[in-house]
Formats: C-alpha cells, sequence, structure tokens
C-alpha cells in the first residue's frame, strides 16, 4: 500500500538521518520520494482508508480531545538556558519531539485553552507569544532536536490525509507555515508539501486563515511573505541536482506556493493600513521570464487549473505589467497594419506605407484644435503605430515628436482656462469639471490620448488623483451591454479625501461628533454645488431636503455624499473619458493593474534619480572617466529638481521617468566634436545628448543649462 510504504521509508530513512554530519544530497534522495500531498490524494485515502492494514491506519477520532500540556513561556525559557548552560539538551529535546508530532500535540502545546473552539476568524486562539518563543529557540538547538522537528511535521502531514478540516487542524497548519526552517533549501521538500496541503484547503477554510494571517506582527509576516518569493524564486531558477530535484518532478510547488502567498495577500488587502506595501510582494525573478507564454496561457485558460503567474497578478512587477501590455499592443498594430494592407492589397489600390501609421498633423499656433480633430476623423487608425508631424518643421518623427506633441498637448488641455478640469489646489491634482453640456466627446478625446500614451509607452505628467484611476479600472473590460454603469467605483471617505481633503476632514468631524448632530448641523440630504457660477442644489436621495441628518443616518450622509462628488455629478463627463481610454486600450491586460499600477503607467515613475542614470548611463566617443563626463554629472547631480526635469526633458523629449525608473531609460552621452562655443544637442528619439568636449564645470554649466531651458521645436541641420 502506498501510504504504508510511504510511512515505512520515511521513518527508517528519518531515524538514521543526522542533519549535523548527513549532506543535503542525501535529505533529499530521501524525502523527494514523497508522492503529492494534495487533495485529490487525500479525498481518494479517506475513502479507501477501510483497506487499509491496521499497523497503518491512523486514528482519526471524530471529536478529538486535546492533551493537557502547561509548559509556559518561563519555563520553556528555563529549560533553554539550562540546556544552553550545562549542554543537557534532554527536556529541550522531549519538548520538541512531543509537540510537533501531530495537528493534536501541536494545539496542545500553542492553543490558548487546550479544549476551547476559538472558531472565529478574530482569534486563531495561539499563544503567539509562546510560538514565537519556540521558533526564535529552535535554530539554536543542537541539530538532532531540529531533525525531530522536521520528522514530527513530516509526521503530521502523513497522519492529516483525510477529508474535511476542523478549526485545530487550520492553527495547526497556521502555526507549522510560520516554522523558520523554511528558509533552508534542504527543508524545500517539507515546506512544499505543507504548502500543497494549505493551498487544497476550501475556500471557507482559507477564508479564517487570511484573517489569522492579518493578525500576525509586521515582522513575521513579512517574513513569511519573503520566504515564499525566496522559494518561488530559488525553484524558477536552475538548481543544482543536489539541492532540489528535478522541476519535472515537482511543477506543483511554483503553484502551491503562489496560491498560500496569495493568502497573505488577501490578509494585507483588508488591513487598514496594509500591513507591507503591495510593490513588497512583487517577484522580481519573474521579470525574467518569458511572460507572455504566461499571459496566453491565462488568456487560453483563465481562472481554471491550468496555472500561469496572470492568475495572480500580484506578484507581477509594474516592469513585467507594462511589458505584457506593450507586446499586447505591438502585437494589436501589426494586425492592425496587416489589415490595412489586405484591404489595400484586395482592393488593388497602390500601396501608401502612410497606411501603417496613425498619423498626427498639427500646426504648434492651433496644437488643441487640430490634435483634438485629427483624433476625431482617425478614430478606425487609434490602434496603430502614432506618428506625428508638426506643420512647417522638418523634424523627423521617431518617437521624440510624438513625446513634445503629448507633452504640449497635456499642458494645454489641463490649463484652467480650458475649464475641462478644475485645479484642485489642498490635493495639488485635477478633477472633472461638473458642469452640464449637450456634448462630452472632448473628454472622450482626452480619454483616447491618455489611451495613446499608455499604448505608445509614453509618460505624461498628468495629476489626477489615485481613485481616478480606481475608476478607470471600474470595471477594466469596457461592458457590452451600453446599459451598464462605468467608472462607479465605490466612494469611500478616504477617496474624497485624495480629491478633496479639506471637505472630507468636514465630513470626518461630522461623524465624529458627540453633541446633537441635527440642530448643531442643520444639515439635510441635500447638498449645492458651483456650476459656472450658478449654485445648483441636488437630492442626494428622493425628499432629500426634507430629511434631516442625525446621529443614525449621518454615515449614509457622508457615504451619499462622496458617492456624488466622485461619482454622480461627474458621470456623463467621465463615462466619456473612460469611453475615450477603453478604445484604445482595449485589452485583457488590464485586469492585471492596481489603480496605482495604471497610474505608473500613464505618468511614470514618481522618483528622479539621476545616480541611477548615472549607473546606466552608456558612452559613445567618450569614456566615463573623461574630464567632459564628470564635469557633466558633477552638474547635473547638483542641479535642483526643476533643472534634472529640464535635462530629461531635452534628452528624451518627455520629463518623466519611465515605468522601472531612469535605469531603464537606455540614456547615451555621445561625443561631437565641434568648438566648445556651441551648446549640447540632443536626439530626442534615441535618448542621446551630445557634448562638445568642454574643458571646465562653468562652462559646461552655462551652455547645458542654457540648451535646456529653450527646448521646444525641432529641426534638422
Amino acid at each position: 500500500d502506498e501510504m504504508g510504504q510511504l510511512s515505512e521509508v520515511m521513518m527508517d530513512v528519518i531515524n538514521c538521518y543526522d542533519l549535523a554530519t548527513a549532506s543535503r544530497n542525501s535529505f533529499n534522495n530521501f524525502i523527494v520520494e514523497l508522492p503529492p500531498i494534495c487533495s485529490d490524494v487525500r479525498q481518494k485515502q479517506r475513502i479507501s482508508i477501510d483497506t487499509l492494514p491496521p499497523e497503518v491506519k491512523a486514528p482519526f477520532p471524530s471529536e478529538p480531545v486535546i492533551p493537557l500540556r502547561t509548559k509556559t513561556i518561563k519555563e520553556f525559557q528555563e529549560d533553554m538556558d539550562r540546556a544552553t548552560t550545562s549542554g543537557d539538551w534532554r527536556d529541550v529535546r522531549d519538548f520538541y519531539l512531543t509537540t510537533f508530532d501531530s495537528f493534536l500535540e501541536i494545539n496542545a502545546a500553542f492553543k490558548r485553552e487546550a479544549n476551547a473552539p476559538f472558531n472565529t476568524i478574530e482569534d486563531s486562539g495561539v499563544n503567539s507569544t509562546f510560538l514565537n518563543a519556540v521558533y526564535d529557540a529552535l535554530l539554536c538547538t543542537p541539530q538532532d532536536i531540529q531533525k525531530s522537528v522536521l520528522k514530527g511535521i513530516i509526521n503530521s502531514l502523513l497522519k492529516e490525509w483525510k477529508g474535511p478540516r476542523t478549526k485545530d487542524d487550520l492553527r495547526a497548519y497556521f502555526i507549522l507555515v510560520q516554522n523558520p526552517q523554511y528558509s533552508s533549501t534542504s527543508t524545500y521538500v517539507i515546506y512544499a508539501h505543507l504548502l500543497r496541503q494549505i493551498a487544497g484547503l476550501s475556500e471557507a477554510d482559507h477564508h479564517f486563515l487570511v484573517h489569522w494571517f492579518k493578525k500576525l506582527s509586521p515582522r513575521r509576516f513579512r517574513q513569511l511573505v519573503e520566504r515564499f518569493l525566496h522559494f518561488i524564486s530559488t525553484r524558477l531558477l536552475p538548481a543544482p541536482p543536489d539541492e532540489l530535484p528535478p522541476l519535472t518532478r515537482c511543477s506543483w510547488w511554483i503553484p502551491a506556493a503562489t496560491k498560500v502567498l496569495a493568502l497573505f495577500n488577501a490578509a494585507n488587502s483588508i488591513s487598514t493600513p496594509p500591513i507591507m506595501s503591495f510593490t513588497d510582494f512583487y517577484n522580481i525573478t519573474l521579470d525574467h521570464i518569458d511572460i507572455m507564454e504566461q499571459y496566453r496561457t491565462w488568456q487560453s485558460h483563465g481562472n481554471s487549473n491550468k496555472f500561469s503567474f496572470c492568475q495572480f497578478p500580484f506578484i507581477l512587477s509594474t516592469v513585467v505589467k507594462k511589458a505584457i501590455i506593450q507586446r499586447d499592443s505591438e502585437q494589436q498594430m501589426i494586425s492592425m497594419a496587416r489589415q490595412s494592407l489586405v484591404n489595400k492589397v484586395s482592393r488593388r489600390q497602390r500601396v501608401d506605407m502612410n497606411l501603417l501609421f496613425l498619423n498626427i498633423k498639427v500646426r504648434r499656433a492651433q496644437l488643441l484644435s487640430d490634435s483634438l480633430d485629427e483624433l476625431s476623423r482617425k478614430r478606425a487608425d487609434l490602434k496603430k503605430k502614432l506618428k506625428v508631424t508638426f506643420v512647417g518643421e522638418a523634424g523627423l518623427d521617431m518617437g521624440g515628436l510624438t513625446k513634445e506633441w503629448f507633452l504640449l498637448l497635456v499642458r494645454q488641455i489641463f490649463h484652467i482656462d480650458y475649464g475641462m478640469f478644475t485645479y484642485l489646489k489642498d490635493s495639488r491634482c485635477h478633477w472633472f469639471s461638473s458642469w452640464k453640456c449637450d456634448n462630452y466627446s472632448e473628454f472622450q478625446l482626452v480619454g483616447t490620448l491618455m489611451g495613446l500614451a499608455v499604448y505608445n509607452s509614453i509618460a505624461l505628467d498628468i495629476h489626477f488623483p489615485p481613485y481616478c484611476y480606481k475608476k478607470l479600472l471600474t470595471p477594466p473590460i469596457v461592458p457590452c451591454d451600453q446599459n451598464t454603469p462605468i467608472g462607479m467605483a465605490t466612494a469611500t471617505l478616504g477617496d474624497l479625501q485624495q480629491v478633496m481633503p479639506d471637505l472630507a476632514h468636514g465630513l470626518g468631524e461630522l461623524l465624529c461628533y458627540e453633541g446633537n448632530v441635527e440642530e448643531d448641523f442643520y444639515l439635510t440630504f441635500q447638498v449645492f454645488q458651483e456650476e459656472l457660477g450658478v449654485v445648483r442644489s441636488y437630492n442626494l436621495k428622493p425628499g432629500g431636503d426634507k430629511i434631516p441628518v442625525n446621529k443614525q443616518n449621518r454615515k449614509e450622509y457622508v457615504q451619499l455624499y462622496a458617492g456624488f462628488l466622485l461619482n454622480k455629478s461627474i458621470y456623463k463627463q467621465f463615462a466619456a473619458f473612460y469611453r475615450g481610454f477603453h478604445s484604445v486600450c482595449a485589452s485583457d491586460a488590464l485586469m492585471l493593474l492596481r489603480p496605482e499600477e495604471v497610474e505608473m503607467l500613464v505618468c511614470g515613475s514618481p522618483e528622479l534619480d539621476m545616480s541611477a542614470l548615472q549607473r546606466a548611463a552608456q558612452y559613445e566617443g567618450y569614456s566615463k572617466a573623461d574630464l567632459t563626463v564628470r564635469c557633466f554629472w558633477d552638474v547635473v547631480l547638483d542641479f535642483p529638481l526643476e533643472l534634472q526635469k529640464k535635462l530629461l526633458h531635452f534628452a528624451t523629449g518627455s520629463d518623466r521617468v519611465p515605468v522601472g525608473g531612469l535605469a531603464d531609460l537606455n540614456f547615451k552621452i555621445a561625443k561631437i566634436d565641434v568648438s566648445t562655443d556651441w551648446l549640447p544637442i540632443s536626439h530626442t528619439c534615441f535618448n542621446q545628448i551630445c557634448l562638445p568636449p568642454y574643458k571646465s564645470r562653468k562652462e559646461l554649466k552655462q551652455k547645458l543649462t542654457i540648451a535646456i531651458s529653450n527646448a521646444e521645436g525641432f529641426g534638422l541641420e
């Protein structure tokens, strides 16, 4: 019988195994033979358990009684101190040997009250102080004690080949997953089987674990997340055969670990504030794998049993998601260009290479009107590669003119005189004007413009609050039914804080007010809003002007008010903006993104790290040790932020930092053999700046400052 053979082999080998002297290879040779422990195997075993010989049947009482263990943390620490001093580890060894021998013993040792139920999500019932002390001491014990703990864990996992889980079982998994021994690759096989059992639990059981995980201390929580990420990275990369079993025999490791990591991500998401930044869940190793294969698998199979990292987008960095969107965009561009060619050829018409591009021709003096007119007329070409021409200028667009066009257009659209967006000084961001009109097509064109920027990998200098991007992903895919509401993200007081902090503060005080709300505030469910100089009133609910706000309904009032300001009052404006954005960026890849990540794709990284640019810079005609180059970096690193942004704009055509930071910019400094009376010049299409051989820091600073401060317009020499 499989289980009997497994138990016999495991017992024989682990009893003679000595971690202090045996090689890691010996450990793996026996442990890799463990068959997969998963829900399917467990189910089969439960059904056929009566056919097992008596000697391998595990006793599974319907209502097990947890043995009483009375050791306190003080007694345990005294045992540890005594063993460290005397070298006699018998008491400590007996404690560890007993404690980890079964799920029952684990509960006996660490449950605050042995036979109390603790069946709520709010309290795991675990004595975390004692557990932490036991685990902190474990790595300081002799190797034979550490071996006995691993032996006990294997025993525990073997005994748990059964069906439904009790809360004591969940508690045991909660305790076992915190074991610090799993930091070593020599324990990865045991760790993998533990994770597989946890991943195979029911959704209801996962719900309990998520809430228990969020109660861990921030330090413990972070340690566990980092351990999962390291485990996944180690298994992704090729490993020496004496360290880990072949990938073909453990293809389930990464899915199991990722699914358990997802529970920690869920725990982090429901914590206020989050325990860790969402970026701390990124696995940077995934930046270096063929992510498009994962993406195609996900597109084909969705969230079915076929694993793809795209099922768990929290683990993918913004760099990876940008690469997916960029590749997806390129495929759509190629498809559109091919279709245009086929249509021309099928009609036996002359092929013009311009039909492969979205060609935008604008006059600088009429930049806004020309641009919006061009985008309106060429909607069918929006998914082609963008190419911009400024009328009357000789510049050829290899990318630099496109960046310049976006930069200038955004400045004009968001200017206060244009009236589409209101600049809110308190939050330093733009928001949609609430004025009503018959035609919201300009908002759609602005959404199209932002979509084009993402589609063509251009970062924009746009200052929307994070809530705007939350609305943009509500839903992430445009619904087929035209009557389905779009952009109606749930609005909280925290969301309103991003846009109108003073008003949010006042509403927060209303919620906390201890006095007579109705008499002291004298509010009703009616609000007033100024639109083009006219004050208009709106009811937050039917008959709202006659419903006073009091202590009982003030929470509803705040929710409705926030929803009105952030959703209802600008619904038509934002709906047009949403449709414009998605008319270009319609892609399954948007489902992988968080609102913060959409903001980064639109606006670029917020960090302007010139030192990173210096480390990644390439040189042509110069070396990093040349005087001119050394002077250049001395000057640039001393520039204030404003001049550093101007330098970035001068060299690249945009003052925005790309996703991934300046290290990913492919920036080059080239030498031009001309008089030092010349100013520096740039090739924005190639992120290149060309420097004459200046001989002093003062001269370079003067010439560079003049050049970057007068860097609009293009010409050919």
